[in-house]
């Protein structure tokens, strides 16, 4: 029997998912995942009873409750109930502010959700220092309480949920989208799909395409690890193994502790499986954590795979049909996409489709101002490229943990304005640029390795991408200062205005503050 077969004894159900879940990988390395025609486009009218349907409550909730709030017809189709996970999302703090900001929940409140809090965090690659942050990625929130405050609160507001009721097809008309549901209908001004990275309208949307590079995870939470109030943000401690190098997290949970094994990779054919990382996961886990197997009671266990598509976020291919979160791809290659890079957008996303409706913006042109190209997360292309290896590459077995460690020995010597919003899926070209330099002066032959491993290609786009997030900093800069005047143009352009201000500012890093 192997180390996953004999764990996952413990949790038969977790056994299928992880099943369910290579299965998927296997399709999407194959190429064989099926294209399905869900949506389709009839110039008829009709008579939307919606302002807004929203398909995928678990985070389209969010944006759920603040459109209601506004005073908006939403209704919120989810194909099984609204409810929480129990394993914590972790985030900072200040990210969490935003659900006070935005009315959504009071202070109290907040604190409610919260269900654990840690410090500081570590980062350290093999054999290298150990740097230690504090504030970043720190609190757990508990997404069965707050889910169920804001689906209150949303009900309250007027906003209809509409539970075990799963997406079926959606027909785009001139004036509205019929959506089919669970057997029902639900006719609206605007769809919003916030079904995840393998939503089906996605899948039509890509057209079968391969995924550019793939961020598997797998973990567990259990008890019986010994007390520690400190968690990991990104940690290795092996040389590459099976064509991947493994980066760990850990964190403190209300019910033991959580452990991930995350690695980057591209979708060829030849990659391991899910269930293979899972037995690397186990085998190495007593090292990681300095603790036997069997003294460990495993609670849960966790895995996924999350596609990263260099044409991203994703534009609408439809009017009046607008992909959100996961389903957009709005996150970098580096960070798994859900609840954080949610909130981070949540009050962008709610203000600007709040304008669109009002305006009446709904044509593909005008929503796809919402999911604008953003410079400072498309330069992470290639530190994702630099983190990992192809099938058929040869490096040396601790390139890349010697690569990351000098990386982040620049970074913490220019302090935490340079590495904490690195650390939250925010670049921003000044720090980016110091490190770029400081790396460079002091450790030559390490850039000079990087070159043959992510090839000519990556680098002259990274260094568009690198150009255009000067510009965008440029501009968002300039663009402070004459951004208010705006509110005497007519709607629409205003509406458009708005969305080019809302561009710089987060194409930048402007959006970030500590």
């Amino acid at each position: 029997m192997t180390l996953t077969e004999e764990i996952f004894s413990q949790l038969p159900e977790a056994r299928f998912g992880l099943q369910q879940a290579d299965a998927l990988w296997r399709s999407l390395r194959e190429g064989t995942l099926p294209t399905p025609t869900v949506v389709q486009v009839d110039q008829s009218e009709i008579e939307p009873a919606w302002d807004v349907v929203i398909c995928g409550g678990t985070l389209g909730i969010l944006i759920g409750a603040a459109l209601a709030q506004r005073g908006w017809r939403v209704a919120l189709i989810e194909r099984g109930r609204l409810r929480g996970r129990e394993q914590e999302w972790n985030v900072s703090r200040k990210e969490l502010q935003t659900f006070v900001e935005l009315g959504l929940l009071t202070p109290t409140e907040l604190e409610h959700a919260i269900a654990t809090q840690y410090n500081p965090a570590r980062i350290q690659f093999f054999e290298g220092p150990a740097f230690w942050v504090r504030d970043v990625l720190n609190i757990g929130v508990d997404p069965v309480y707050l889910l169920e405050v804001l689906k209150q609160r949303f009900l309250t507001w007027g906003g209809h949920l509409f539970e075990q009721t799963p997406f079926e097809t959606a027909i785009v008309h001139s004036t509205g989208v019929c959506v089919k549901a669970g057997g029902q209908e639900f006719l609206t001004r605007l769809m919003l799909d916030a079904m995840g990275h393998f939503s089906p309208i996605v899948q039509q949307a890509r057209q079968g395409k391969k995924p550019d590079a793939v961020c598997l995870v797998v973990g567990t939470c259990a008890e019986g690890f010994a007390n520690n109030d400190s968690g990991d943000l990104l940690v290795s401690f092996t040389p590459l193994q099976h064509q991947c190098q493994y980066f760990w997290e850990a964190f403190p949970a209300r019910d033991g502790r959580t452990t991930y094994l995350f690695t980057y990779l591209d979708a060829d054919r030849d990659r391991l499986s899910l269930e293979a990382l899972f037995e690397d996961y186990l085998r190495l886990l007593p090292s990681y954590q300095n603790t036997a197997l069997d003294q460990l009671r495993f609670k849960r266990a966790l895995f996924g795979l999350f596609p990263c598509y260099r044409q991203s976020p994703l534009k609408p291919s439809w009017n009046r049909i607008l992909p959100v979160g996961d389903s957009s791809g709005g996150q970098s290659p580096l960070s798994f996409g859900g609840f954080g890079a949610m909130v981070r957008h949540l009050k962008r996303l709610s203000d600007g489709i709040h304008d669109a409706l009002q305006s009446e913006a709904l044509d593909r042109a005008s929503l796809t101002l919402l999911q604008p190209y953003q410079p400072n997360l498309a330069v992470t292309w290639l530190f994702q490229r630099a983190m990992s290896v192809g099938m058929n590459q040869t490096i040396a077995p601790n390139q890349i943990n010697q690569l990351l460690s000098a990386v982040f020995t620049e970074m913490s010597q220019l302090g935490d304005p340079v590495l904490k919003p690195f650390l939250q899926d925010v670049v921003q070209w000044s720090p980016l640029s110091q490190t770029l330099v400081k790396t460079s002066l002091a450790h030559p032959d390490l850039v000079l390795k990087i070159l043959p491993q992510v090839g000519v290609p990556t680098l002259l786009n990274w260094l568009l991408h690198y150009t255009n997030l000067a510009g965008y900093t440029a501009l968002a800069l300039l663009a402070q200062r004459v951004s208010s005047g705006t509110e005497s143009v007519p709607s629409k352009p205003q509406y458009a205005i708005r969305r080019w201000l809302e561009a710089l500012e987060y194409g930048s890093g402007g959006d970030y503050s500590d």
